[in-house]
């Protein structure tokens, strides 16, 4: 008997799957803010690798709300947790992949410099050129701690995958 007491009380302090699952949603959400307010705000154009990587975070943050607003049964609320561990695990690769280009790890996309301008004239492409910014997916525009914000993306990603996986082992896994 005392032994199941210690570990009840550490369980009713452990987080629901709900909230986890609001917690990844939530945290996914800052970071599409984050990286909204470093090209809008600090003005770093991203590139294509950049904006690859917020597509898990848009699609986990569309999950989580749907999850929050439909999965009631521990069932459902499972298959959510699979769902955005899938997404960190992807966000969290395309993390490590766009850092590892851009410490010259691996080899970049070969479309990863800027897109050919649809142009009428030689004049039109001229001037296209001469304002066009190429961002390159090698060269990191941010670096804090050493890191990229591809780096810290990896980072963030790795934990919310960690914090899914903790919520699906701990969980029932659907009969």
């Amino acid at each position: 008997m005392t032994t199941s007491l210690p570990v009840a009380s550490a369980s009713r302090h452990l987080p629901s799957a709900r909230q986890l699952i609001a917690l990844i949603g939530v945290a996914s959400l800052a970071l599409i803010a984050g990286a909204w307010f470093f090209e809008l705000v600090v003005h770093l154009l991203p590139c294509k690798l950049c904006l690859e990587q917020r597509l898990p975070h848009y699609t986990a943050i569309g999950l989580a709300l749907a999850g929050l607003a439909l999965a009631h049964s521990p069932r459902l609320q499972w298959l959510v947790l699979l769902g955005l561990a899938g997404l960190m695990a992807w966000s969290t690769g395309l993390g490590v992949y766009h850092a590892g280009v851009e410490w010259g790890w691996f080899l970049g996309p070969n479309d990863c410099g800027g897109a050919a301008p649809a142009v009428a004239g030689m004049q039109d492409f001229m001037k296209q050129l001469q304002a066009a910014r190429i961002v390159a997916c090698s060269e990191a525009a941010w670096r804090f701690l050493g890191l990229s914000l591809a780096g810290w993306n990896a980072l963030a990603s790795a934990g919310l995958f960690l914090l899914a996986v903790f919520g699906l082992l701990r969980g029932k896994a659907p009969a």
